[in-house]
């Protein structure tokens, strides 16, 4: 049930063990010019000066609190309690989120699910069956580590079968730009779940749900105009997966280490025909059951503690203590990492010093995420010990327009401003966490899914993603906007209505 309204000029500031009132540093056009003029150097840092987001955002929070009045010493603390908070909620999860998709890699899991799924697909079904991989991966991985370990596998997976790499690619980067957006444990929705407040389990659920009409419309829906649009032929880029480039693809490596002894293998392709028969050195890795297993792992335990909180919010006894336990989120993906350590590496032939190797070169990856990821968070505790959070939690309920919207919105320009779907979600989840005081906890989740819905829009020029995608597919720029860009596009307008459809019936 939502709460008791947010007066002008006082917010409800979050705490662990509740909340309390905040009176604003300033008067409030002063607030209200302080935060625009904070909004606009960040982005200005990022997209003018080529400055990292984390500098930008600590740049862009600090100026924010002593333009709206807050002294120096103040609103650096008040920094760094919103940094220390986020970090303590995310960067756990983060962390252990990046060893699992390391070993997911580097033992050859991801190779195996790739491969099954692929090889049991028709060609009718091919387009779906990229979709489910692109999710599947997307699931675990970071978006950019996702991307590089699909590319090969599209190219491959076209040249093979015949089907326009449109077929392919498009449904494939579709899975896997959806889960980044609406999917924890990716930094952003993490981000956007700590910093709003929101329960983990129900906008896993929500997530998960949204995701699939969203995956379907714009991958193997979609992939059929794409085709149309752009056709092009397959880049000759990888001869094989695991060739002489295999510099770009992140399992390289660990595959070559895993590669056992030379066996005779038939490959057949989709339509049922035995192409070509090639002696091989085939690398070592996990079945598909254990891999799949894996991947799921932390999922189901953070949705059936989420359905138990949902169905049986009174339920009592050890049984209930014990799927508390297992289902929050730094333990079901820490059990996965566990899982992975220990089953991944006996499946991939790993030893304990790979095993060491991997984990420890899952994290330097996401260091600079993190530190986004943190200055986010002290950008939002800035804007609520200023009192700007409650000007804004005022002006959007006054406005009377959708509190998701408004979300979406923010996260939509920011997001094409800067290029960076993760500096969208940290910034727009920060402006909205006063806002989420107000509201249930169902609705809390729908107000991630908005700002991660947003957060994707219009890929552009600005856009690492958008250059990645045009090099690995050779198309060009304004092939690349013919589709990566209205893909990205479709994903987030077919979320914000999914999720505007949803706020019609939770409340």
């Amino acid at each position: 049930m939502p709460h008791a309204p947010v007066h002008l000029g006082t917010v409800l500031a979050a705490e662990t063990g509740g909340t309390e009132t905040v009176d604003p540093s300033g008067p409030i056009p002063q607030l209200i010019i302080a935060a625009l003029l904070g909004i606009v150097v960040i982005i200005a840092l990022i997209t003018w000066l080529k400055v990292h987001p984390f500098i930008a955002l600590v740049i862009g929070a600090l100026g924010v609190g002593i333009g709206a009045g807050l002294a120096p010493d103040k609103a650096v603390t008040s920094f760094g309690n919103g940094f220390g908070a986020t970090m303590t909620s995310v960067g756990i999860l983060v962390g252990l989120g990046s060893m699992f998709g390391k070993m997911l890699v580097d033992s050859g899991a991801a190779d195996r699910v790739v491969d099954t799924l692929v090889r049991r697909s028709s060609k009718a079904m091919l387009p779906w069956t990229m979709a489910l991989i692109g999710a599947l991966i997307g699931l675990p991985m970071f978006f950019e580590v996702g991307l590089v370990l699909l590319i090969p596998i599209i190219v491959l997976v076209a040249k093979r079968s015949g089907v326009p790499i449109m077929k392919i690619a498009v449904p494939a980067l579709v899975g896997l730009s959806t889960m980044h957006a609406f999917v924890p444990p990716h930094p952003g929705p993490l981000v956007a779940i700590s910093t709003v407040g929101a329960d983990l389990g129900t906008t896993l659920a929500f997530g998960i749900v949204l995701a699939i009409p969203v995956i379907v419309l714009a991958g193997p829906v979609f992939a059929r105009f794409a085709a149309r649009w752009v056709d092009i032929p397959v880049p000759d880029m990888f001869g094989s997966r695991g060739s002489a480039t295999g510099g770009d693809d992140p399992a390289h490596a660990g595959r070559e280490a895993r590669r056992g002894p030379a066996t005779q293998d038939t490959a057949s392709l989709p339509n049922g025909k035995s192409d070509f028969t090639r002696v091989i050195s085939e690398p070592r890795s996990p079945s598909f059951a254990v891999a799949l297993v894996g991947i799921l792992l932390p999922v189901v335990l953070m949705l059936a503690q989420a359905i138990r909180e949902a169905t049986m919010p009174d339920a009592a006894g050890s049984w209930v203590s014990l799927l508390d336990f297992l289902g929050s989120p730094m333990i079901a993906i820490g059990i996965a990492a566990v899982y992975a350590m220990v089953f991944f590496a006996i499946g991939g032939g790993m030893d304990r010093s790979a095993v060491s190797k991997s984990l420890e070169s899952a994290l330097p990856p996401v260091a600079g995420v993190l530190l986004i990821v943190g200055a986010g968070g002290g950008f939002k505790q800035v804007l609520i010990d200023t009192g700007i959070g409650g000007v804004i939690a005022d002006a959007v309920k006054e406005s009377g327009i959708s509190v998701l919207l408004v979300a979406w919105l923010v996260s939509a320009l920011v997001r094409v401003a800067t290029g960076s779907a993760t500096v969208a979600t940290v910034t727009a989840a920060g402006i909205m966490a006063p806002i989420a005081a107000d509201l249930s906890s169902p609705m809390t989740s729908l107000l991630v899914l908005a700002i991660g819905a947003g957060s994707v829009f219009l890929s552009h020029v600005n856009d690492a993603g958008f250059w990645l995608v045009k090099g690995y597919l050779n198309t060009t720029v304004g092939q690349t906007f013919k589709t990566w860009t209205v893909l990205e596009c479709l994903i987030s307008v077919l979320g914000l209505l999914g999720v505007l459809l949803a706020g019609v019936f939770i409340r």
